[in-house]
């Protein structure tokens, strides 16, 4: 359906009948947009969605995940392996191409820092993952409740998102960010955004992935 409907409003459209299949059109043809399901035959979309943004030729290709699944899991998890906007089933073609169309608008420097930003969040997960295990293998002299420590800072552990105003579609500013959560083992990191245009200030929380006015 989304394919008959972008193709007839004069979209040069490419499908896959699989993951792998959508991987090696993706890699070789160089599209300039990616849409995907999450439950694909061969390969999920969210394995799809990690190995392009790991190679070279895709790591900065616009993806649009497009699932059946209304799991908040299902959607954190496609955003946390590269998907730029994720809706969930039933979406009108029209809102689809609507979206291609604010992607493909966005400049090529706002994607390269988006990805730096999913790769700089990335890799600090891995790190936070094994200075975890490795505080459990230690000794432990202090109660962790009393050791972790809930601050304001402009260097968060996690480099704030790249978000563009709900409201105006304009790039929001980066204020400040609030580190706290229950202990060391349950961090959390909530950012605080401007909208230049006056709409107000925004805070995103890096654990539910979620904006919100405040």
């Amino acid at each position: 359906m989304y394919a008959e409907y972008l193709t007839r409003s004069a979209w040069v459209v490419e499908e896959a009948a699989d993951g792998r299949e959508a991987l090696a059109k993706a890699l070789t043809q160089r599209p300039d947009i990616i849409v995907t399901e999450t439950r694909l035959p061969g390969m999920s979309g969210f394995d799809l969605c990690d190995l392009l943004r790991t190679d070279a030729a895709t790591c900065g290709t616009p993806i649009v995940v497009v699932t059946a699944s209304a799991l908040d899991a299902d959607v954190q998890r496609a955003q946390r392996v590269g998907a730029d906007t994720v809706f969930i089933k039933p979406c009108l073609p029209a809102t689809l191409l609507a979206e291609i169309r604010h992607l493909l608008e966005l400049s090529a420097s706002l994607r390269e820092r988006s990805r730096v930003t999913r790769n700089n969040m990335r890799d600090q997960m891995a790190r936070s993952d094994r200075l975890l295990e490795r505080s459990r293998e230690a000794p432990r002299r202090q109660m962790l409740r009393t050791a972790h420590t809930r601050h304001d800072t402009t260097t968060p552990p996690v480099q704030p998102p790249v978000l563009v105003c709900p409201d105006c579609n304009k790039l929001l500013r980066y204020l400040r960010s609030h580190v706290g959560g229950v202990n060391a083992h349950q961090p959390e990191q909530w950012d605080y955004f401007e909208c230049a245009s006056g709409c107000g200030t925004f805070q995103f929380r890096e654990r539910t992935r979620k904006l919100r006015k405040v």
